[in-house]
């Protein structure tokens, strides 16, 4: 073996065990990561007495589908029995409505503050910036004062504002870094063509904001699917989102205990999330990226 073959061989070496060494890792985490995601799955699919006589790992040896059924349209939450189906909508219409108004304000934001510049924008910027580091329950008492006199309370409109309001920061965040460095003289030269306000977004910017758009729809579809505060703080029986009735569902003291429809349930809730990750993921990331680029 001649001496360029040795020390390649040489480096090779390490990089091989290196590779490894990392996807090993990757491998162990990403089971552990898994593992709660696989115990909820094998446990919706078992019956209360192979739940009780057997391993929590084990694969269901007689699946049923039951636990399923009961949790989307019998399992008793409160003082009703009709499942979570009316709360998994209650939240679908509460989201989509809420990421799609937020999203379009953050991007209209972000035009303006980077291509629509008056006095005092880094103020207003700041101050948006700033909302975003406001904890959610410092701002519980004076929402829940607003909503009142809106006459939204317990309301899924209240919810939405609730969430468009909050969710404004972060989005006008994402658009107003991702226009930054979107070329101004493409700005100039569509105003001395004659192109208005609207016009300039619509034709101009928006069509290549798809990246920014996935990450923030990502972002807040995730945020407000999951969000349990507000839920519980401004909205109750019947007007509950998904989480809160997840929450009483699993929470609740009376009857039979029955873990496998609270895990059919929480599989139910979480699908949405995981689907939409699944979906839209790569576009995430690129969008992500994207952004820091541009940023």
């Amino acid at each position: 073996m001649s001496a360029r073959e040795m020390a390649i061989a040489t480096a090779a070496g390490p990089s091989r065990l290196n590779r490894v060494v990392i996807y090993g890792l990757l491998l162990i985490f990403a089971a552990m990561y898994l593992l709660p995601l696989f115990v909820m799955l094998t446990t919706s699919f078992k019956s209360l007495d192979e739940i009780r006589g057997g391993d929590i790992l084990a694969l269901p040896a007689d699946p049923t589908i039951q636990p399923w059924l009961r949790a989307w349209g019998s399992a008793c939450i409160g003082v009703t029995c009709d499942g979570i189906k009316g709360y998994f909508w209650n939240s679908i219409k509460m989201v989509v409505p809420a990421v799609l108004i937020s999203t379009a304000l953050g991007a209209l934001n972000g035009y303006v503050l980077t291509k629509w510049r008056f006095r005092g924008h880094k103020l207003v910027f700041g101050l948006m910036l700033f909302a975003c580091f406001i904890p959610f329950q410092s701002v519980l008492i004076p929402m829940a004062r607003v909503l009142g006199q809106l006459g939204l309370s317990n309301t899924t409109a209240g919810l939405v504002l609730v969430h468009v309001v909050y969710g404004i920061g972060f989005t006008t965040l994402f658009f107003r870094n991702y226009y930054e460095a979107f070329p101004t003289e493409l700005i100039h030269s569509a105003q001395m063509d004659g192109a208005g306000f609207f016009t300039i977004f619509r034709r101009i910017l928006l069509p290549s904001s798809a990246p920014i758009i996935v990450v923030c729809v990502i972002y807040q579809f995730t945020n407000i699917w999951n969000d349990f505060l507000f839920g519980v703080s401004f909205a109750s029986g019947e007007s509950a989102p998904m989480t809160v009735a997840l929450n009483n569902l699993v929470a609740s003291s009376t009857g039979v205990k029955e873990y496998n429809v609270d895990m059919a349930a929480a599989v139910i809730a979480a699908l949405p999330t995981l689907i939409v990750y699944v979906v839209a993921g790569r576009y995430f990331m690129r969008g992500l990226m994207a952004g820091a680029v541009k940023g």
